[in-house]
Parts: structure tokens; C-alpha cells; sequence
């Protein structure tokens, strides 16, 4: 089995210890980030062709290059590049790795330079580092915000149906109380919201995608709010303890499937749009690889996404492992 070092744990957001350590990271990636150097690389064989067609053709790299997929310091981006970089391979693509490189500030820059060839994103939150005013309406919508500010070297690909973003979530003993399952909207919770504590972030408190939102689009008022963390430990343990009865937690986060808590659907989208989607270079990906990258967002769907995530975070399996297992039985490797 390849193997590469990294961490299967770390933020979601940015912390003054991330930019330092990323931009680190960045300095020795930038003296020379080189495909040769990297012992991952193990290009396997196949017949061409699979996935969807590619939407924007991008040149293929120069003869005997790799492509360097990258991931941003938390588990599920590890996750995510071993997923497109297995995929890669399958189609006979020669790769590279370079995981944790930090945030999103030193990531994008690395891309543009050309030092990383691919990366999984999220939509909406790369649209908000982009043009923090954007509102898309749909997945399409947001990625045809992203393009118009993206450097021109760079392309998104499809975007997966998978979404990892803020919800409002509640617990088991919540859910068994008031008869609500993951098929159950914020709206149906509405309904019992002066029974209720929410937990969340200082900031969620007085956000349109906190409690402001929350009454203006579905009309929940709740009892009181509790100040935690941004769906960190302190919110897990409130939730898991039953401190507060509904929290913002990250929609994937492995602790919905290890608590059994309840991830409430979101239609009127006030959390907007956080689909996985590969950002890509266009110098850098050959035909061949557009097409295993698309095949794979029509696969991945976020029940998927969080049994992925679930595997590595709650069983401590290898992420590569379980990249390997899962493209094997969508029939991807």
C-alpha cells in the first residue's frame, strides 16, 4: 500500500497557529515542490476513458509529468485528496502528494504558481474567500461566481452532491422527543423552538446564518442560545450532554454519526452552498484526469461523504484505505 505522512485531525477555519505553520509550509513548497522528489507517486495502468465528459478541456501536462494533488491541515480534505488522487491513478494519471498544506490563503497561491495541481474545495466557502459578497442560488450558480474571480490558470470542476457546511443539528434524545429524523426540516423544529436551547458560536448569535436567519426564514425562536465554539468540542460535549438541545455543527463532522445526532434539512438554504468540488490547474490536468475527477463528484453525495469521514475519524482507519475501498465499489479504480 502507498503511503504518505499526515494528520487525520485539524481546523476547519483559520487560527493565527494555521497561517504560521502553512505559511512554512508554503516557503518550502515554493523553493521546489518537485514530482520526482515525491516516493508516492505510483502511476497504475488502466484503460482510458470513464466519468463524465470533461466540461472545459485543460492541456495536458508536459510528457512524464505529475499531477500533485494537495490538501488543506483538516481530515477531511486528506480525505478528499486521497479520493482524487487514487481515482487519478486508476486512469493511468502519475501522482503526486502533498498533504496539510494549511489554509486556503497558502493553498490557492500554490495553485496558481503551479506547484499543486488539484485540490478539494468547498464551494461556497471558496466563493466567500473570493467575493464575500456573492449569494449564488444553486451549486451552478456558485460555481460560475467562483470562475469569474478565479486567476485564469485555475478551472473548477463538477461539483459533487456531497456538501460539508453549517447545519443545525440535534441530539438523540431531542430528536426521539419531538418525532425528528434527518428527513425532518429547521422548520419542523421551529415548531417546538421555545422548548429548546441552541448552541453555537458567540458570532452565530447575531449572524443571517445564525439565529437571525433562523427566525426570519423558518421562524425559530428558541428558549435561549448558549455561547460555545464554531461546532468544535465544547458544542460536541454540550450537544452529547444535552445542554443545549440544538447546536451549528459542520454537517460531515465525525461526531453526527459517533453521538448519533441529527443533521436537520436546510431547503430554503440559509447556510447557503458548500459542495465538494476540485479546484483545478488548466496547464496541469490531463483530459484523462478531468474526466476520473467528475466521475468521481457524481458519485459522492454527503450521506457518503460522512460515512467516509466516519471511517477515518470514529474507526481510525487509513484515509487512503478507505479512498482505495470506497472508488473500488462505486466502480472508480
Amino acid at each position: 500500500m502507498i503511503s504518505h505522512t499526515k494528520s487525520t485531525t485539524g481546523p476547519r477555519h483559520l487560527s493565527a497557529t494555521a497561517i504560521v505553520i502553512a505559511a512554512a509550509t508554503a516557503a518550502a513548497l515554493l523553493a521546489g515542490c518537485s514530482s520526482s522528489s515525491d516516493s508516492s507517486s505510483d502511476p497504475s495502468a488502466s484503460s482510458s476513458g470513464g466519468g463524465s465528459k470533461p466540461k472545459d478541456p485543460l492541456a495536458a501536462p508536459a510528457a512524464g509529468g505529475t499531477v500533485v494533488v494537495g490538501s488543506n491541515n483538516f481530515a477531511e480534505s486528506i480525505l478528499l485528496m486521497d479520493v482524487y488522487g487514487e481515482a487519478l491513478k486508476a486512469k493511468g494519471v502519475k501522482v503526486s502528494y502533498q498533504p496539510n498544506i494549511g489554509t486556503r490563503e497558502v493553498s490557492y497561491g500554490l495553485l496558481k504558481n503551479g506547484s499543486v495541481t488539484v485540490l478539494p474545495e468547498f464551494n461556497g466557502s471558496l466563493l466567500a474567500y473570493l467575493d464575500k459578497s456573492a449569494a449564488p442560488t444553486s451549486a451552478q450558480a456558485a460555481t460560475a461566481a467562483i470562475e469569474a474571480k478565479l486567476d485564469p490558470k485555475l478551472t473548477m470542476l463538477d461539483p459533487a452532491a456531497a456538501e460539508d457546511k453549517d447545519s443545525v443539528t440535534i441530539n438523540a434524545a431531542t430528536a426521539a422527543k419531538y418525532h425528528l429524523t434527518s428527513q425532518s426540516t429547521i422548520a419542523d423544529l421551529a415548531k417546538v423552538g421555545s422548548q429548546i436551547v441552541v448552541g453555537g458560536s458567540p458570532e452565530f448569535q447575531t449572524r443571517q446564518q445564525g439565529l437571525v436567519g433562523l427566525k426570519s426564514e423558518y421562524g425559530l425562536v428558541p428558549k435561549s442560545f448558549k455561547p460555545l465554539d464554531a461546532g468544535g468540542p465544547l458544542t460536541v460535549a454540550a450537544l452529547k450532554n444535552n445542554n443545549v438541545q440544538a447546536a451549528d455543527v459542520f454537517s460531515t463532522d465525525a461526531s453526527v454519526a459517533r453521538e448519533k445526532f441529527v443533521v436537520l434539512q436546510d431547503p430554503k438554504k440559509l447556510f447557503g452552498f458548500a459542495n465538494v468540488q476540485p479546484l483545478v490547474s488548466k496547464a496541469g490536468l490531463p483530459a484523462a484526469g478531468v474526466a476520473a475527477l467528475n466521475a468521481v463528484s457524481a458519485k459522492l453525495d454527503t450521506k457518503t461523504l460522512l460515512d467516509l469521514d466516519n471511517q477515518v475519524q470514529n474507526q481510525k482507519k487509513d484515509p487512503l484505505d478507505v479512498a482505495q475501498a470506497w472508488l473500488k465499489s462505486v466502480g472508480l479504480s
